[in-house]
């Protein structure tokens, strides 16, 4: 065990993306796809307002909403917020603003992207008209954006429509992402640093001696900051598992496989990872495994069986 000066803490550009699918309701239905087809409805509520866009319940009474309502492609910008450098997938590639449109015969706000020339040229109570997409699928993307109008509200109410579509929209898939910078901070740039040398590390808490695997800087138990640096391992114990059955997109493992919780060695805390070179349904609690490193040697590719006889419950049951 050591006590190694601070390293230079790392830092590493990370992206979290993921799709997300979800079925829609005959309100939402009819929403999307009538953006398709260049219409925009909303919903009326019983109280008489009309919500764009619409939604299924009413915010006030919490009552069913049923009654569809098209409003106009022409509005009011009610506020807005220049945006000098537009991000990937945003509407528009040249800087915008983000506008919240009241369309004519509605009583609520739309938000999407003004095309507009300069923050100068914006302004609260402006004339703007939806600008439609080329192409489109029933999607609020459908909206490309909205541009200046010169034409006035003449006060054109809401007309009831019946939501009917040929080929309605039933269901959308929105890939989620987030693209963010991580440093792990002074106790993980150090296990990963022992990593890159085939060692595993973790750091002891000077309260209740626990040895933490990975570091988090600190004993969740005690509340104390936790310095001292124990090296654990190879060796470990399998403590509990379960089967994957479902194949991981770009994950080339086939299914199915294990992945466990495994107590290295002199840890106080299991780690997880994948169990190989053993047949799925032959992994049991008290495995002993060993790592088998990644090509690049800088972190354990999975933990195969070691060949030591299986650990006695006893010496794991605390870890579970």
């Amino acid at each position: 065990m050591t006590s190694a000066p601070a390293p230079d803490t790392l830092r590493a550009p990370l992206v979290v993306e993921f799709p997300f699918t979800r079925s829609l309701g005959p309100v939402q239905s009819a929403f999307l796809t009538g953006l398709r087809e260049r219409t925009v409805l909303g919903v009326r509520t019983e109280g008489g307002r009309v919500l764009v866009p619409p939604v299924e319940y009413d915010p006030e009474t919490a009552a069913e909403l049923r009654e569809l309502v098209e409003v106009g492609v022409t509005g009011t910008v009610t506020t807005w917020a220049w945006n000098p450098e537009p991000r990937r997938g945003q509407p528009l590639t040249t800087p915008f603003a983000w506008v919240l449109v009241r369309l004519d015969g509605a009583d609520t706000a739309l938000l999407h992207a003004l095309d507009a020339p300069g923050p100068e040229a914006v302004r609260t109570g402006m004339r703007v008209r939806v600008r439609w997409a080329a192409e489109r699928s029933g999607a609020i993307t459908d909206i490309a954006c909205f541009e200046p109008s010169g034409s006035s509200d003449d006060g054109t109410p809401a007309r009831d429509h019946d939501g009917t579509f040929a080929d309605p929209v039933t269901g959308i898939v929105a890939a989620a992402r987030l693209d963010y910078t991580y440093s792990p901070g002074r106790a993980q740039t150090r296990y990963l640093q022992a990593l890159a040398e085939n060692r595993t590390v973790g750091e002891r808490c000077p309260s209740c001696a626990k040895v933490y695997v990975p570091p988090r800087g600190a004993c969740p138990t005690c509340g104390v900051a936790t310095t001292e640096q124990v090296e654990v391992g190879p060796r470990g114990t399998v403590t509990t598992f379960c089967i994957v059955n479902i194949k991981a997109k770009n994950l080339d493992i086939e299914v199915p496989y294990v992945y466990a919780h495994i107590a290295l060695d002199g840890a106080g805390l299991a780690l997880h990872g994948r169990i190989g070179g053993i047949p799925y349904d032959q992994v049991r609690m008290g495995l002993r495994v060993e790592p088998v490193w990644s090509e690049d040697g800088r972190y354990p590719d999975h933990y195969r069986p070691c060949g030591e006889p299986d650990a006695d419950y006893d010496t794991y049951k605390e870890l579970l």
